[in-house]
């Protein structure tokens, strides 16, 4: 069992951990139609706005109920119910994702009180979901927000869905995207679902926002990702499928509203995973044409075919990092998936740092793990042969002169990440492809 180490240091040098209100802002973009709104000062918005757009070069749509002192001390329902009025006439938004910050859950805000007074003024308002999730700052990190909001969303109340001839008739799966897969990671496991012959139903879905493409025109609000009309269904699908440990409170919120069944995938990185999550969706499709089906369930030739070339790609790279020291500090959920595939290669992890608390980090896959700040990294990583974190660690990395392999948020100096894809058997093999070639590079 891993041993967790949480930091002593009164303050963190060089941080790691982004805040949940950004977490919980990057769910949000996973919904179609839906602006951001964070209810603190205009900074709290600024800070997220920034780093979202360094790491996706995209436009990302957020707004602020943009508290001042006065308004701090007096209360801020009157910003809040102006920052709403003023997104539906200019914006026109189908949902609104309000996320709290540090300055107003320190104050004590009632959010639920202040939202029931402003429908109660504002009736014309009764047609638009209002998804609210408390994010202070001070507690957590970019994946608590994230969980948190997704929960909110699958909470929610969307009302009933306009019955439509259109109606997907295909078996329909939840599938709870967790904070570590990235917009491309995303469009790779829909992909996966739907060859299967099943309906994704992705909470949330980046892949239709922050994927990099050029629409005709501008957005006010997020141009793709889960329509309203999707999240009225969520009582339509046949399982759930959380991907990432961090997404169970969620799975577990519809199994209680709704009876749907669940796992938990922790890892979709490596041939065991995902021969496990392909296990998973044979046996969905197989049980719901014939509920007696007692054989193996019938896998897709293309799947089998990236399977054995996952296999060869293994082969390949183990002789590079077989034996390798490698350093990380990641989030929980993105750590130890990245870890076990490492543990799976052979290399050997020298340190590891995270930003939060998980039931995953007593499982990792090395003796002690610390939560804690770059600082911490660059003290544990002293004569690794690679670095795995965000962009904020380049200092760091060259001043240890070791390599760094970017991952996690933000990635700033890097092209592409709204694309890039991790999981599933092509993602496992452009992972090992990525660190081996750092490594034939450097001659090892």
């Amino acid at each position: 069992m891993t041993t967790v180490t949480k930091s002593k240091k009164s303050v963190a040098v060089n941080p790691l951990k982004q805040s949940p209100p950004l977490g919980a802002a990057l769910a949000f973009l996973g919904l179609k139609g839906i602006v951001p709104l964070f209810h603190g000062s205009q900074g709290c918005t600024a800070f997220a706005k920034v780093l979202l757009v360094r790491h996706f070069r995209e436009a990302i749509p957020l707004a602020t109920t943009a508290m001042t002192e006065v308004s701090t001390i007096l209360g801020g329902e009157d910003n809040i119910e102006q920052a709403i009025l003023t997104l539906v006439e200019k914006a026109q938004p189908d949902l609104i994702g309000l996320l709290t910050t540090g300055l107003t859950e320190t104050r004590g805000d009632d959010m639920n009180g202040i939202l029931k007074s402003i429908r109660q003024r504002h009736p014309e308002l009764d047609s638009l979901p209002i998804i609210f999730v408390s994010t202070p700052d001070y507690k957590g990190a970019l994946q608590d927000g994230f969980a948190a909001a997704v929960q909110s969303i699958v909470s929610t109340d969307y009302g009933t869905p306009v019955e439509t001839f259109q109606f997907n008739s295909l078996p329909q799966v939840t599938i709870l995207a967790g904070s570590q897969l990235s917009p491309g990671d995303v469009e790779e496991i829909k992909e996966i679902v739907e060859t299967f012959g099943l309906k994704p139903l992705m909470i949330p879905d980046l892949s239709g926002s922050v994927d990099g493409h050029l629409d005709d025109d501008y957005n006010s609000k997020t141009p793709g990702g889960t329509s309203l009309e999707q999240l009225q269904q969520l009582d339509r699908s046949l399982f759930t499928i959380a991907i990432g440990e961090s997404m169970r409170p969620a799975a577990e919120i519809l199994q209680q509203r709704f009876g749907t069944e669940y796992e938990v995938i922790p890892r979709l990185a490596g041939l065991a995973p995902v021969d496990s999550f392909i296990w998973q969706l044979a046996q969905i499709i197989d049980a719901q044409t014939d509920p007696r089906f007692l054989g193996s369930p019938q896998i897709p030739a293309r799947y089998k075919r990236q399977r054995r070339q996952l296999q060869d790609a293994i082969l390949d790279t183990h002789f590079y990092l077989g034996g390798k020291k490698i350093s990380l500090a990641l989030e929980p959920d993105l750590l130890y998936q990245t870890i076990w595939l490492l543990k799976d290669m052979g290399a050997e992890i020298q340190a590891a740092v995270t930003t939060t608390k998980s039931p995953l980090l007593k499982e990792l896959a090395i003796d002690n793990v610390t939560i804690g700040d770059l600082e911490d990294l660059e003290d544990l990583a002293v004569g690794s042969d690679l670095i795995i974190t965000n962009s904020q660690g380049k200092g760091l990395a060259d001043k240890l002169n070791i390599p760094l392999y970017r991952m996690g948020y933000p990635i700033y100096d890097r092209l592409g990440n709204g694309s890039r894809c991790l999981v599933g058997y092509r993602g496992t093999m452009q992972f090992l492809f990525d660190l081996g070639n750092i490594f034939i590079e450097l001659g090892h």
